[in-house]
């Protein structure tokens, strides 16, 4: 694969957020003094990174903060007087307890490395860029980063259709593995915030929009990460197919992510029915005598989003229209977020059931979560905060944290 030289850039933010409540004497939450190497407290446990995006007033200028808490539950609260401030919309990326963070965003196609120091604080360093592969910017969701190892990791890109190879150690660019074959013209190709791993596998799954209409087409990527070689696979029974998770048998269940479903919803005509698709990870195919269209399971209510849970359950979600009324002026994407969704669990196999969950809130907007073994969903509370509820057999539980603004992306770093 052909290499070019990194741009590398140094930058320096304030260092660390601090969680509210804490003890009073600046160590219960990893506070920061600011500087590129500020920060206080003890970095003996474990230590979580959020990425939160705050609205400008009056429509301005988003900022994003980078906010690292030793706090996981009993409903802590961030803050955001202490955070690594980042002009536009950021995510933090990386591998799990990887010690640093990589800080991304849509002001430009560069990742900047963040390492965390003995003292708990986190100290900028390297920046690689990623212009040089036609990137003009980074958004999305943090699934598109997938690490591989100490020295390779792949940035899914769907305006340029392609998979950006690169070295987070040297934070060098390396190669690249071609997508064309997925680009439409005219149409957006989005990539899923939870791919899976199977093996030496990454497999994503992909959607699109055209406009008011979602293309009936499912995509299925699968990378090898050992030869880079990729494999792609597509259906035509229904469209906005981003969730996918690991069936007892062996069998990747896919889905209609609930934009998609509420597409099909206020116009019949601009998406076919949501479904769900069943592939063989050993064949890289798909099963074509299963088809499900998933408002069969809840007796023709409409549902999407497939998520997975810590012991793989799969859990959808269902649309209440008695808490969110159809209107003749309702936008997919506000019914989609609207948080009218419930929580339902289901069954995978040849003939999958469901259940809806009473007991579960009803939700809108849903970024998964993994913290080692604990899975969590961050749920938006309008523009404003996120709240983050562990998920567990039955679905989301109680609030572990909360924050300002919307969190698209966290992680354990440590």
């Amino acid at each position: 694969m052909k290499k070019m030289t990194a741009l590398l850039i140094t930058l320096a933010f304030p260092a660390l957020a601090a969680c509210s409540g804490g003890d009073g004497d600046g160590t219960g939450g990893t506070g920061g003094t600011g500087g590129q190497g500020g920060g206080g407290g003890s970095a003996t446990g474990p230590l979580y990174a959020l990425t939160t995006q705050v609205f400008g007033a009056n429509g301005g200028d988003n900022t994003s903060y980078i906010l690292v808490t030793d706090k996981l539950g009993g409903e802590a609260a961030l803050t955001l007087e202490s955070g690594v401030e980042i002009a536009g919309r950021a995510l933090g990326v990386g591998p799990e307890d990887g010690g640093a963070v990589f800080i991304v965003g849509d002001a430009g196609p560069t990742v900047t490395r963040y390492d965390l120091q003995a003292d708990g604080s986190l100290k900028s360093g390297a920046t690689v860029t990623f212009q040089g592969k036609g990137i003009a910017a980074i958004g999305e969701y943090q699934g598109q980063f997938q690490f591989v190892s100490e020295t390779k990791a792949y940035f899914f890109d769907g305006p340029t259709a392609q998979v950006v190879v690169w070295n987070p150690k040297d934070m060098t660019v390396t190669g690249d593995i071609s997508l064309n074959e997925l680009a439409i013209a005219d149409t957006t190709l989005t990539f899923t915030a939870a791919p899976l791993r199977v093996g030496d596998d990454v497999i994503t799954f992909a959607g699109y929009r055209k406009g008011p209409e979602v293309p009936s087409k499912a995509v299925i990527v699968v990378v090898n990460g050992k030869t880079d070689e990729a494999t792609i696979v597509t259906d035509d029974r229904c469209g906005y197919v981003r969730d996918g998770i690991e069936g007892p048998d062996g069998k990747i269940y896919v889905a209609t992510e609930a934009y998609g479903a509420a597409v099909h919803r206020l116009n019949e005509a601009n998406a076919a029915p949501p479904c769900m698709l069943r592939f063989d990870p050993a064949t890289k195919k798909f099963d074509a005598a299963f088809h499900v269209e998933l408002n069969t399971l809840f007796g023709g209510q409409t549902a999407g989003s497939l998520i997975r849970g810590p012991g793989n359950e799969a859990f959808l979600r269902v649309l209440d229209e008695s808490v969110f009324p159809i209107m003749p002026d309702t936008h997919p994407r506000v019914l989609a977020s609207a948080a009218a969704w419930k929580w339902a669990t289901v069954t995978l196999g040849d003939t999958p059931t469901a259940t809806v969950l009473e007991a579960a809130p009803n939700n809108g907007s849903v970024i998964p979560v993994q913290f080692g073994d604990r899975s969590f969903v961050a749920l938006f509370q309008g523009q404003d905060s996120t709240k983050l509820l562990e998920l567990g057999a039955k679905g989301p539980g109680e609030v572990a944290l909360s924050t300002p603004g919307l969190v698209f992306s966290a992680l354990k770093i440590q």
